[in-house]
């Protein structure tokens, strides 16, 4: 699925008032989901050679990004080195 494509879908599935206060509630995790699957695209990196660079299921991998499974912080790491990157994170003041 191209970027173009994710982006067209999400906007279609925001139509539905509990799916866009589902994805709201988890607007973190869907934010993290979003990123690693942006530059897993960019870059042309299939979930089954993700697997094979992280030693994480592929099924696993595919469950973190249908958003069906919250990954621990050790399994984010090891896809973000599997991406050849690295996560951080700031804490933000709530305006």
């Amino acid at each position: 699925m191209s970027i173009k494509n994710l982006k067209t879908y999400k906007k279609e599935l925001m139509k539905n008032k509990e799916f866009a206060q589902s994805y709201h509630d988890l607007d973190l995790q869907y934010a993290v989901i979003q990123e690693l699957i942006k530059f897993r695209l960019e870059n042309n990196i299939t979930q089954e050679e993700l697997s094979k660079r992280t030693g994480i299921s592929k099924s696993n991998i595919s469950r973190f990004e249908s958003g069906k499974h919250s990954p621990t912080l050790k399994m984010l790491d090891k896809i973000s080195k599997g991406l050849g990157k690295k996560i951080s994170f700031t804490l933000q003041n709530i305006d």
